[in-house]
C-alpha cells in the first residue's frame, strides 16, 4: 500500500482548519487528494450542524472518510477509528492519491501518524463506572491504579476517564502501558500543520460559531435525534452542543443558558485542544491572523505537491 503524501491540517476547533485544507485540497487534480477526517463525533450519522461537519458539496467535491460511520447510538471508539481509517487507507492508495487528515481530536491524529496498541474492552465495568457520577473520585481511583495515565488526561474529561478505568479494572494493566505513540513524537514522514490563533480572538470565533449552529438548526437536529428509536449513546449524548440542547429539551435550561454552556464548554476544549497539540515538536505552526484559507492554504497546497 502506497500513499503518495500525508499532510495533518490541525487545530481547536473553529480554528478555520478545515476551509484552509478543502481549499488546499481543491487546488489539487481532481481525485489526487483524499480528505481523512480525525474528528470524534463527525463519525456519527446525522450529527451534522453540532459538529460542523463537511457540506454535501464540498464532500462531493472531495473524497472524505472517517465520516457517518456510526449511528448515533453506537458507542464508537478509537479501536473502531482505526479501523476505519485503515479501510481509507486501502481506498486512497489503490487511486494513487494523497491523504489529507483533517481534525481536532489529539487522540484520532495520534491513531493516525504514530499508531496506537489498542486495549481490549470490558462492557460491565464500564457499564458500571458509566453509573458512576462522581468524577472527582473517578480520577482519584486512577491516580491510584495508574498515575502516569493522569497526567495525560484533563480530570473532568469523562469519557476518557472511563475508558482508562475501563481498561486498568478489566485487564489488570496500567492503562498507560497501551499506546506508545502518545508523547513519543518519533520521526515521521508525514508532515504537519497547526492553526494558532490570539486566544482572545479564537474565543470570540467560537461564540460567533455557535450562534451561527443555533441559526442552522441545531435545537431541531437534537431534538430529531432524541426521537429516534434508539435514542443517542452516552458518548454522543457529550458531545460539545449536543449535550446541552438535551439539557434545554429535557427542561432543565433555557435555551439562553444552554446556548452559554455551549459556548463556554467549546471554549475550554479548544484550550485542551492546544494543550494537546502543543506537546508535539514536529508540528509546523502558522499564527493566523484574520483569514485562514489566505493565510493557510498555500503552506498546505505546497506540502500537497
Amino acid at each position: 500500500m502506497t500513499i503518495r503524501k500525508s499532510v495533518v491540517v490541525l487545530g481547536s476547533t473553529a480554528s478555520g482548519k478545515s476551509d484552509a485544507a478543502m481549499t488546499a485540497a481543491a487546488l489539487q487534480p481532481k481525485g489526487s487528494v483524499h480528505i481523512i477526517i480525525a474528528d470524534s463525533m463527525q463519525v456519527y450519522k446525522r450529527m451534522d450542524i453540532g459538529t460542523a461537519k463537511p457540506s454535501p458539496a464540498d464532500q462531493a467535491l472531495i473524497p472524505h472518510h472517517c465520516l457517518d460511520v456510526a449511528e448515533p447510538n453506537d458507542r464508537h471508539t478509537v479501536a473502531h477509528y482505526v479501523e476505519n481509517v485503515a479501510a481509507a487507507r486501502v481506498a486512497i492508495s489503490d487511486a494513487g492519491a494523497s491523504e489529507l487528515i483533517v481534525g481536532g481530536t489529539g487522540l484520532y491524529v495520534t491513531a493516525i501518524v504514530d499508531g496506537l496498541d489498542m486495549p481490549g474492552e470490558y462492557p460491565e465495568i464500564r457499564t458500571e463506572l458509566e453509573a458512576n457520577e462522581d468524577t472527582e473520585a473517578m480520577f482519584a481511583q486512577l491516580f491510584a491504579l495508574d498515575p502516569e495515565a493522569t497526567t495525560k488526561m484533563d480530570p473532568n474529561n469523562r469519557r476518557r476517564l472511563i475508558r482508562a478505568l475501563e481498561v486498568c479494572l478489566g485487564s489488570g494493566e496500567k492503562f498507560s502501558s497501551f499506546g506508545e505513540g502518545i508523547g513519543s513524537y518519533s520521526p515521521t514522514s508525514t508532515t504537519l500543520i497547526g492553526l494558532r490563533w490570539d486566544r482572545d480572538v479564537l474565543r470570540a470565533r467560537i461564540a460567533q460559531r455557535v450562534n451561527i449552529m443555533m441559526e442552522r438548526g441545531l435545537v431541531e437536529e437534537v431534538r430529531s435525534l432524541l426521537a429516534e428509536p434508539n435514542g443517542l449513546a452516552f458518548t454522543a449524548r457529550q458531545a460539545l452542543g449536543y449535550k446541552e440542547m438535551i439539557e434545554h429539551l429535557e427542561g432543565r435550561w433555557s435555551l439562553n443558558e444552554a446556548v452559554a454552556a455551549t459556548i463556554l464548554r467549546t471554549q475550554q476544549f479548544a484550550v485542551r485542544q492546544d494543550r494537546w497539540f502543543r506537546r508535539d515538536p514536529r508540528i509546523q505552526w502558522i499564527d493566523v491572523h484574520e483569514d485562514p484559507i489566505e493565510e493557510v492554504t498555500p503552506v498546505v497546497a505546497a506540502a500537497l505537491e
